[in-house]
């Protein structure tokens, strides 16, 4: 029975099946004509198949979507260095190591270590016992030999003398004068002065050493102003040029930084990292950098006064090009766009915005470009 029942149930539904082909596919039918065709029967419609729906609730207007809040900003005006970055030493404006031309025992220390001296200062005495009495033996020689000179003269005068005699007279007058001023100068360079203005180092003698010639002494330091040499790669060796400003940061001193120009650029340009060495000079007034430093560098190369910035957020990827979404007439415009410089989380845009548009900062995943948007700022914390 049950199995009965089962095949007169396929059968209607095979039947009904037919039945709605042949009224929609063959005879092009709709719904409302099914309904009637079926009343006219007497078959009775459950519910209200074919009537008119119910209105559906309030949406959006009919043909667009709703806009998408987003976060937009104005783009900003600014001044843009482009600048590259380096690594550097820091030197003394002058340096030297004193040291005696002449070997001698050190008499008499006349400096503190670490001291400021000014230039010709005395720095240390050496004996020159010996020295003053080769001066005195010379000046002694020479007295003789003006008197040798002068009675040699007279006899010649006189014509009782030879000419060759007042001649010999004459040169050794003149070794004589000679030795005189070599006595002078062996008696100068026993004392060590300081050859310009500086801090003195530490000192490598004691009194009563002796010290042979070129035999180090002290180191002297001019630290009044710096030096910083550094290399950068020889790409921008174009757009280096003298007087352009570096900003110098050492770990000595560290949120600090100092002011410095390139004053100096060697002309010959390193074949082992191909770089261009620059000198550039530091204002020290205070002593607060020493010479040796380790240095980071950056190099000014130009000054872009009137930039257009964007924060770095508002930059979109696709693939290798960058794009940002303008906002114009409420709408969102996908607009491609050329990065310049990055600073202080803005990126600098070289092309494809001007004064005045507006880029979304927050929100691109859920827009596209015609999408309606309305910009809806967060507002800042604490407000």
């Amino acid at each position: 029975m049950r199995h009965s029942l089962r095949i007169l149930a396929l059968l209607v539904l095979a039947a009904l099946g037919g039945g709605a082909y042949w009224h929609f596919v063959k005879q092009g039918g709709t719904v409302p004509e099914l309904v009637a065709l079926l009343k006219s029967h007497g078959v009775p419609i459950p519910g209200e198949i074919g009537a008119a729906k119910p209105a559906a609730p309030a949406g959006p207007p009919p043909g667009g979507a709703p806009p998408m809040p987003v976060e937009a900003t104005p783009v900003r005006i600014g001044a843009v260095a482009r600048s590259v970055t380096a690594v550097g030493s820091l030197l003394s404006n002058e340096s030297v190591v004193v040291r005696p031309e002449i070997a001698g025992r050190v008499a008499e220390i006349t400096f503190q270590e670490g001291q400021r001296v000014t230039k010709g200062a005395i720095l240390v005495r050496l004996d020159d016992s010996i020295a003053r009495a080769t001066l005195a033996q010379a000046q002694a020689s020479i007295a003789f030999s003006r008197a040798e000179l002068s009675r040699a003269d007279q006899l010649v005068r006189q014509n009782t003398g030879p000419i060759r005699t007042r001649e010999q007279a004459a040169a050794k007058l003149l070794a004589d004068e000679a030795a005189v001023q070599l006595a002078k100068a062996q008696l100068d360079k026993l004392v060590l002065t300081a050859p310009f203005d500086g801090v003195l180092g530490l000192r490598k003698v004691s009194i009563g050493d002796f010290v042979q010639s070129g035999k180090d002494i002290v180191n002297l330091e001019a630290i009044d102003t710096l030096k910083l040499d550094f290399r950068v790669p020889e790409m921008f060796l174009p757009t280096v040029k003298i007087g352009q400003t570096v900003k110098v940061s050492v770990d000595a001193f560290a949120g600090r930084s100092f002011d410095g120009e390139v004053y100096a650029i060697d002309p010959l340009v390193d074949v082992n990292g191909r770089a261009v060495v620059i000198r550039a000079r530091i204002a020290n007034p205070d002593g607060a950098l020493r010479p040796g430093l380790f240095a980071r560098v950056a190099l000014t190369l130009t000054v872009v006064p009137d930039a257009v910035l964007i924060p770095e957020q508002a930059i979109v990827a696709f693939g290798k090009e960058q794009f940002v979404f303008k906002v114009v007439d409420g709408k969102a415009t996908q607009t491609k766009v050329t990065l310049g410089e990055r600073r202080n989380a803005e990126v600098e845009i070289a092309q494809g915005l001007k004064a005045g548009d507006v880029v979304v900062t927050a929100g691109q995943l859920k827009i596209r470009d015609g999408a309606p948007v309305a910009v809806v700022n967060a507002k800042p914390s604490g407000s």
